[in-house]
């Protein structure tokens, strides 16, 4: 009898471990229930300063959750323990936003003071930059905890690049637990944002039959073949700072400004996503907003696994 209350007891600890362990989106209704209202109110204020800056914290939010999972180690500066992932090449000169996090981060800590994980901030404000640029809004589920390490040699090699085949964008987002038609919908987050000249440059120049001529001359004239390298183009002419499908669109006219975004459109297995994307605005919000959420679940730390940060 004694073995069985045990055996009982066990289980029933194990359970609420496990519903610890697990994500929810009314993790700080009674920690901190202005929490989420407060970090949105930062991300409003950056977002209005410059629109860009959306476009910025979505990208941060991926970043950061392919590397160790969503834990805010991109955020971690390089230490003499610490080899950071700032300076891993796919986020070197180009990955922004961590001053908007921080002050978001510094107005969380003055109402509720180490209660707030900054993964957890780094993620309502993707969700914040995508619906205050016109895209969807999503339930946010919250309680990652903050990493103390960072991974310089994972950044280098699990974050997807611009010049990506298909089949290694495929594969790349299916080792984090993402579907292809998840990567597609992923993808649709560059009608927001800017890239620099030395990322397309080869593709405006190639005179190739998968770019149209008249979009190539015109990234031209911002893009010389030799220098200027951190000229910036805006990844979606038409309409650059709104979050829409408009992006898909640009892949069936030949206009995807980076080689890993036409290549989602070029005979292969993404062909009818993309499709359906550019003719369905519905279909590409909702399933952006359901991959956002899905690659928000990647590894994260929970329970007793790594830190709350705050300021020293």
């Amino acid at each position: 009898m004694t073995s069985s209350f045990i055996a009982i007891f066990s289980l029933l600890l194990l359970s609420t471990m496990q519903c610890h362990a697990q994500l929810s989106s009314t993790f700080y209704d009674r920690t901190c229930p202005n929490a989420l209202t407060t970090i949105r109110t930062s991300i409003r204020q950056a977002v209005s300063s410059e629109r860009r800056m959306a476009a910025s914290l979505i990208r941060l939010h991926f970043h950061d959750c392919f590397v160790q999972g969503c834990d805010a180690s991109l955020l971690l500066d390089e230490t003499p323990t610490i080899v950071s992932e700032k300076t891993a090449l796919p986020n070197l000169g180009s990955v922004r936003g961590f001053g908007v996090i921080e002050d978001a981060k510094r107005e969380v800590e003055k109402i509720c003071p180490g209660v707030v994980s900054c993964a957890d901030i780094l993620a309502v404000a993707a969700r914040d930059a995508s619906s205050l640029v016109g895209g969807p809004s999503w339930t946010v589920k919250l309680g990652r905890r903050d990493s103390t390490t960072a991974s310089h040699t994972v950044a280098e090699t699990d974050l997807p690049g611009p010049f990506d085949p298909l089949s290694r964008l495929i594969s790349g987002f299916a080792n984090k637990g993402l579907s292809t038609r998840d990567m597609v919908a992923l993808s649709g987050s560059h009608s927001i944002g800017q890239a620099q000249c030395f990322l397309f440059r080869d593709r405006i120049y190639s005179n190739g039959t998968d770019i149209d001529a008249g979009f190539a001359s015109t990234r031209r004239r911002q893009c010389p073949q030799e220098d200027q390298n951190g000229n910036l183009a805006p990844l979606d002419l038409v309409t650059p700072n709104q979050l829409d499908n408009n992006y898909f669109k640009n892949l069936r006219q030949r206009k995807g400004l980076l080689q890993s975004d036409q290549v989602l459109l070029s005979g292969g297995s993404t062909d009818d996503i993309v499709l359906e994307y550019s003719n369905s605005p519905r279909a590409f919000a909702s399933d952006f907003a359901a991959a956002m959420i899905k690659m928000g679940d990647i590894s994260p730390l929970t329970g007793q696994n790594g830190i709350i940060r705050t300021f020293d």
